[in-house]
C-alpha cells in the first residue's frame, strides 16, 4: 500500500491495488478467516492477504476442501464463510461446495480469480466461465470488470449471502482488476433495486392461523432449516410449548427444537422416526416453518399429509406451493411470523389456553404410543460393532461437552442424526440437499476455527472420508483439535443398501477393499483391511487408532475425546447393516421398512419382498 501526493497542500490519499481493496473490504465485512488456495491468477490476492493481520488465511489442500470448510464455518456461525481460488480448475473445484451451499441455504462468498479481462472468451490458459457455470447454483454472481466497483460488489455480495434465504454468492475477479491501482471509495452505496429479502410481516394473515390452532385436534409443526438460518429456534420453542404442538424437524432443521423435549418428534423423512412420519401424515393441521417439502421428506408428495390443513410460512416465495399446494401460504420472515403468533396466543384467555392444551392430550398419548412401539433401534450382533452403538456411546460420553457434530454423507450420516440427540441449533453440520460425500472433514475445520474452544467431532464413513482425506494436512498444520470417527465397513454402505433393496443384492463397484480378499464382517484379519487409516493418518501427523472389538470402544472414545490434538478413531463395523426405518423413494409413510429385508443369504430377492407384506407404520 503506497501514498501519493495529489494536491499542492500535500494531502495524501491511499492508492491501493484491486486485490488490496478486496482484502480491505473483507475486513470491513467482519471477515476473520478465509480458506484460500493460491494459483497464478490469484497471486495478487494472496500477496494482499499476507499483509493483513486481521484475517487468518487457511491454506486447504484442495479447493473443494477449502470451500467445504467455508461452508462449515457459515453453517455453525450464520455468517458468510469465505473461500478463494485461482481461475480454471481452482474455481471448478469449488463448484460442488457452492451447489451444496445453495441447496442447504448456507451463507457463502466464493471469490474466484479470473484471467485477464482482455483474454476472457479466448480460451486462455486456465480460463473457465465461472459466471455462467455457477449461475444456476448461486443467489448471485459478479464478474468484476472495473476495479472501482470492488467495494460496492463486496458489500452487496455479503448482504445477499446473509439476508433473506441465505446462500452462496460468487465474485469472479480478473487478474488485471486485482493488479490495477485505484483510490477506492468505500462509501459507494449498494445498488440492488430488485432484491427485497425481508418481506413485510403479514400480521393479518398470521392471525387467521389462531382459530386453526384452537380447532385442531391433531396439530404438528414441521420445521425445516429455515428456523435455524432465520435464528428462530427460541421462538419455535416458545410457540410449540405455548400451543402444546409436537415438533418434527427435517434433517437440516435438526437442533431447531430440543430433541430431548417431550414435544419433540425428532426428524421425519426417508430415514426419520416412524412416529414423526406418522404424526405429520396423520395430523389435521400441519404448520410448515422454513421447510420446502422436498422429496426426502414427503416421499410420494400426493400422499403427504392427505387430510391436513397446511400452513406454510417461508421467507422464499419460490418455495411456496412449489412442491406441495397448501391452503395457507404465507411469505414472511419466520422469526417475525412466530413472534406474531406467540403474541396472538398470549392474548387468549387462560381458559382458552387451558382448553387448547387439554384438547391435545389424546393426540399426545397416541404419539407417545408410537414412540414406545417404534423407537430408533438396531440389532446388536455378537462379535460385531453396530454403528448405531458407536453413536450411542459417543453421545453418552460427549453430550455434556455440548459438541458440534459434522458428518460426511452416507449411512453414518443417518446414524448420527438418529442416535445423537441435538438440543441446540448450529450444532450439526451436514450436507442435506446435495448429499455430497467428502463434506464432513473439511466442514469440521471451518466449525473448529469458528469455535476454537469447543469440541468438534467429525463422523464419517470410509468412502466419504477418503474424498477429502488430504485435509488432515491442514488440520495438522493449523493445529485444529478435531476428533474424527470413521465408520469403516469397507463398503459404500448406502449404495449397498439400495443394491440390496432394488438390485437383488448385486453389489456393483460398491466394495472398497480388495475384491481378491475374502470379506470378514468382524474384521479380525487386519491384513485384509484397506486402506490402512492409522498409517495414512500418521503420514499426516495425526494420531489414529483402530477399534475392532466392541469391548474396546468406550475406552477408545474416551482417549479420543481427551486427546489434546486431532485424533482419528477407525472403527470397524459390518458392511451389511441397513439404515432403518426406511421409506423407499416415491412411496408413502405407510410403506416404511422396519426390518432388513434383503441380503439374508436365502436367495430371496429384494424385488419380491418389496411387493409383499412390508411392515407399515400404522
Amino acid at each position: 500500500m503506497s501514498e501519493i501526493d495529489v494536491s499542492s497542500n500535500c494531502l495524501a490519499e491511499k492508492q491501493m491495488t484491486g486485490a488490496e481493496v478486496l482484502v480491505s473490504c473483507l475486513v470491513r465485512e467482519g471477515v476473520d478467516v478465509v480458506f484460500a488456495y493460491p494459483g497464478g491468477a490469484s497471486l495478487p490476492i494472496h500477496q494482499a492477504l499476507s499483509r493483513e493481520s486481521r484475517i487468518r488465511t487457511v491454506l486447504p489442500r484442495h479447493e473443494q476442501g477449502g470451500s467445504f470448510a467455508a461452508e462449515g464455518y457459515g453453517r455453525v456461525t450464520g455468517k458468510p464463510g469465505v473461500c478463494i481460488s485461482t481461475s480454471g480448475p481452482g474455481a471448478t473445484n469449488m463448484i460442488t461446495a457452492i451447489a451444496d451451499a445453495y441447496l442447504d441455504s448456507t451463507p457463502l462468498v466464493a471469490i474466484t480469480a479470473q484471467v485477464m479481462t482482455g483474454l476472457i472468451g479466448r480460451g486462455a490458459f486456465q480460463e473457465t466461465d465461472v459466471f455462467g457455470m455457477t449461475a444456476p447454483i448461486v443467489k448471485h454472481s459478479y464478474l468484476v470488470t472495473d476495479p472501482n466497483d470492488i467495494p460496492r460488489i463486496v458489500k452487496e455480495a455479503f448482504y445477499i449471502a446473509r439476508t433473506g434465504r441465505p446462500g452462496p454468492v460468487v465474485i469472479d475477479m480478473p487478474k488485471d482488476c486485482q493488479e490495477a491501482l485505484i483510490v477506492p471509495d468505500f462509501t459507494r452505496p449498494m445498488d440492488l433495486p430488485g432484491y427485497h429479502p425481508i418481506p413485510l410481516c403479514p400480521e393479518k394473515k398470521l392471525e387467521k392461523i389462531i382459530p386453526l390452532l384452537l380447532k385442531a385436534e391433531r396439530p404438528v409443526i414441521y420445521a425445516g432449516g429455515g428456523i435455524i438460518s432465520g435464528n428462530a429456534s427460541d421462538e419455535l420453542r416458545e410457540f410449540a410449548q405455548l400451543a402444546r404442538i409436537p415438533v418434527a424437524t427435517t434433517l437440516m432443521g435438526i437442533g431447531a427444537y430440543p430433541e430431548t423435549d417431550e414435544l419433540s418428534l425428532r426428524w421425519l423423512g426417508m430415514h426419520g422416526a416412524v412416529y414423526a412420519n406418522n404424526a405429520v401424515n396423520e395430523a389435521d393441521l400441519v404448520i410448515a416453518l422454513g421447510a420446502r417439502f422436498d422429496d426426502r421428506v414427503t416421499g410420494c408428495v400426493a400422499e403427504f399429509c392427505p387430510n391436513a390443513t397446511i400452513v406454510h410460512i417461508d421467507i422464499d416465495a419460490c418455495e411456496i406451493n412449489k412442491n406441495k399446494t397448501v391452503q395457507f401460504p404465507i411469505r414472511s420472515d419466520v422469526k417475525q411470523a412466530l413472534g406474531v403468533l406467540i403474541n396472538s396466543l398470549k392474548k387468549l384467555s387462560p381458559e382458552q389456553l387451558k382448553e387448547m392444551a387439554e384438547s391435545r392430550l389424546p393426540w399426545l398419548e397416541i404419539i407417545a404410543h408410537w414412540k414406545s412401539e417404534c423407537p430408533f433401534q438396531y440389532q446388536d450382533r455378537p462379535g460385531l460393532i453396530a454403528p448405531q452403538y458407536v453413536i450411542e456411546e459417543l453421545y453418552r460420553q460427549s453430550a455434556a461437552q455440548d459438541p458440534i457434530i459434522c458428518t460426511g454423507v452416507g449411512q453414518h450420516q443417518m446414524f448420527a442424526a438418529q442416535f445423537f440427540k441435538f438440543d441446540k441449533p448450529r450444532h450439526l453440520a451436514t450436507s442435506g440437499g446435495l448429499g455430497s460425500m467428502g463434506y464432513g472433514l473439511p466442514a469440521s475445520m471451518g466449525a473448529q476455527i469458528a469455535n476454537p474452544d469447543k469440541l468438534v467431532i467429525n463422523i464419517d464413513g470410509d468412502g466419504s472420508f477418503l474424498m477429502n482425506v488430504q485435509e488432515l494436512a491442514t488440520i495438522h498444520i493449523e493445529r485444529l483439535p478435531i476428533k474424527c470417527i470413521i465408520f469403516n465397513n469397507q463398503h459404500l454402505g448406502m449404495v449397498v443398501q439400495w443394491e440390496d433393496l432394488k438390485y437383488d443384492s448385486n453389489h456393483a463397484q460398491s466394495f472398497l477393499a480388495d475384491p481378491q480378499v475374502a470379506y470378514d464382517p468382524s474384521h479380525k484379519t487386519p491384513e485384509a483391511i484397506y486402506p490402512d487409516f492409522p498409517v495414512i493418518c500418521r503420514g499426516f501427523g495425526v494420531e489414529c487408532e483402530r477399534v475392532v472389538d466392541k469391548a474396546d470402544l468406550p475406552a477408545a472414545i474416551k482417549r479420543m475425546l481427551e486427546a489434546p490434538g486431532p485424533y482419528v478413531l477407525d472403527v470397524m463395523v459390518p458392511g451389511d447393516v441397513h439404515v432403518l426405518p426406511m421409506i423407499p423413494g416415491g412411496m408413502s409413510y405407510k410403506d416404511v421398512i422396519l426390518e432388513r429385508i434383503a441380503g439374508d443369504g436365502n436367495g430371496k430377492k429384494a424385488s419380491e419382498v418389496l411387493g409383499s407384506d412390508i411392515p407399515t407404520a400404522l
